[in-house]
């Protein structure tokens, strides 16, 4: 994978649920994401249950992308006799490298899957080179 994304969250080992951080008041989950790479840009897909688009909040300021969706509770006033959903936003960053045309960064978000478009910018994108007979 190229180095224009670079994830800031110290985490580097996967687990089975998503990491908790409480740097952001009350409970923040770090999203579980994968990125692919292509010759037009970096894709990421993120998941994100319970978030709906509009508490969704995409940022990129000084080469930085902040993602952070806003999770609903689901039930009031119940007291679970036993409870694994734990309830929280989400909340990530990455630092974006030069190659990528921050103007063109696209998200859509569909049954809880954030997916991302990065596009490369024109200078870093591989180019044929035409040759001529002589």
């Amino acid at each position: 994978m190229s180095n224009e994304l670079t994830t800031q969250d110290p985490k580097t080992e996967q687990t089975e649920v998503s990491t908790v951080e409480r740097t952001h008041g009350g409970t923040t989950y770090s999203p579980r994401i994968d990125i692919w790479e292509t010759t037009e840009e970096l894709v990421l897909y993120a998941d994100m249950p319970g978030v709906a688009a509009e508490n969704l909040d995409i940022q990129f300021e000084n080469r930085e992308l902040r993602i952070h969706g806003k999770v609903c509770p689901r039930h009031e006033n119940i007291n679970f006799l036993y409870g694994e959903y734990g309830i929280g936003d989400f909340y990530r960053t990455f630092t974006i490298g030069e190659a990528i045309d921050s103007e063109k960064i696209s998200a859509e978000l569909k049954d809880g899957v954030l997916t991302l478009h990065l596009p490369k910018s024109e200078a870093v994108k591989p180019r044929r080179i035409a040759v001529k007979a002589k």
